[in-house]
């Protein structure tokens, strides 16, 4: 992949949401002609959906746009590796939804990870039931499906989107499908990219220690974590650090990591 102008990296502000919520969604990023073509495209398409990549021009088309490529670059840097992709069909009334899951086994790096592009080419409302997720639920390790027991989980999150939003998921969120309640059929591509080198320092580091970015962290709560609050907050801190190339820059409460020497 060419890499792209700086203009198009992620913000350092973007990146600390993804830090801290384990997920980014850019909306609207993808022209209103190109989302039309895929979602006819998508209606029409009666291959397997894990051919879809491979088959529809209109879908690498998309994802060469350079707003769409910054993204990925910002994340996993100038040489992604083709892990898989998948066109996912919820069909209309669909009333049942997926379990709680963790797209992987648990993974043995520290803080590096693969990314997961969701693209939806037609608005996709609450009552259509766009992927649900659990912000800041990446950084909490567990095996696919050894999660299903979960249900509802405070602080849980549907992805409602606009036609050409994107959404960029950790490969370790905890997420799920949700019920189709509407009279159309839902879609979403999905494709995951590993990196293809180390991932620091690859988005837009200006004012990566900056007041705004500073402030993302300090509101860095998630309500599921109970008395765990803190440690996910400070593992969120230690992530930031991996991604800005900065091993001393420190956003944990009260400068804890500081305190502890690390």
């Amino acid at each position: 992949m060419s890499s792209v102008d700086k203009k198009h990296l992620l913000t350092a502000k973007q990146m600390a949401d993804f830090a801290v919520n384990g997920f980014l969604k850019l909306d609207e990023i993808v022209p209103q002609e190109l989302n039309e073509a895929a979602y006819k495209e998508q209606r029409e398409f009666q291959g397997n959906g894990s051919t879809y990549w491979n088959e529809s021009s209109i879908i690498r088309e998309i994802f060469d746009l350079p707003q769409v490529k910054g993204a990925i670059q910002s994340f996993v840097g100038q040489y992604p590796i083709y892990d898989h992709s998948f066109m996912h069909i919820v069909r209309a009334k669909h009333l049942k939804g997926q379990f709680y899951h963790a797209d992987s086994v648990i993974d043995t790096r520290p803080f590096g990870f693969d990314i997961q592009a969701f693209y939806f080419s037609h608005d996709a409302p609450d009552e259509m039931g766009p992927t649900l997720v659990l912000p800041g639920s990446h950084l909490r390790k567990v095996s696919n499906g050894s999660i299903a027991r979960y249900k509802n989980i405070v602080g849980q999150k549907r992805m409602v989107s606009k036609a050409g939003s994107i959404g960029f998921l950790h490969h370790g969120i905890w997420h799920c499908a949700q019920p189709n309640h509407t009279d159309d059929t839902r879609y979403v591509f999905k494709l995951r990219l590993r990196p293809g080198q180390e991932q620091r320092s690859l988005f837009n580091t200006d004012d990566y220690n900056s007041p705004e970015v500073r402030d993302v962290f300090k509101k860095a709560y998630h309500p599921w974590c109970g008395d765990e609050a803190r440690v996910n907050q400070i593992q969120t801190a230690k992530f930031w650090r991996y991604l800005c190339g900065d091993d001393k820059v420190d956003t944990s409460f009260e400068g804890v990591l500081t305190r502890m020497g690390q």
